[in-house]
């Protein structure tokens, strides 16, 4: 455990021209795609919902639409991720689970998100049901079966156990450590 955290110190403290050579070795056009970033992910017989997963996290990084990844988009997803503030992050934890993008998320929406998740991390402790469950008891004050940004945000914040809950499962540093590998690996060959 100690060497993932200082791994991630180290990548941390890199400067901006480091990441740019890094981000170009692994994507000479200066653009990552979706079939890349899978490729990178080492995706081969993943599930469906592991690769729609990939899918919607590819998309809200994807800040200008335009079905590629720039090094200013790369940036921003390694510092939300590393270094983001809660409120940012609950925000593109909304986007993630909002699949649909009506800006509402319902129950099935968050358990295919969380059965994704179990599926690309191999962990399966609880339920994807009982989780969503978990949350809309406790959030969902209104009962309608889905929840907005406003009510995701102040409902993960005011139940502590459903933010560690949400912060565990949507930790994506092992999913950055998995690039930065092969970036290194691609460097090495």
């Amino acid at each position: 455990m100690g060497t993932h955290c200082s791994s991630l110190d180290d990548i941390l403290e890199e400067d901006m021209h480091h990441w740019y050579t890094k981000f170009m070795r692994e994507s000479p056009s200066g653009l990552i795609t979706l079939f890349e970033l899978k490729t990178m992910l080492e995706m081969n017989g993943m599930t469906e919902e592991a690769s729609s997963y990939v899918d919607q996290v590819f998309y809200t990084f994807d800040m200008d639409g335009d079905g590629y990844i720039d090094f200013v988009e790369y940036i921003a997803a390694i510092s939300l991720l590393l270094k983001g503030e809660i409120n940012q992050k609950l925000k593109w934890y909304f986007k993630l689970f909002d699949q649909d993008g009506n800006g509402k998320i319902d129950k099935e929406e968050l358990e295919t998100i969380f059965k994704a998740i179990q599926d690309i991390t191999r962990s399966y402790d609880i339920p994807p049901e009982e989780i969503v469950t978990l949350i809309y008891e406790k959030i969902d004050v209104h009962g309608e079966g889905e929840l907005t940004l406003e009510e995701f945000i102040s409902g993960a914040k005011d139940h502590p156990d459903i933010m560690d809950m949400l912060t565990k499962m949507m930790d994506l540093t092992n999913v950055l450590e998995i690039i930065i590998k092969g970036q290194q690996k691609n460097a090495i060959n």
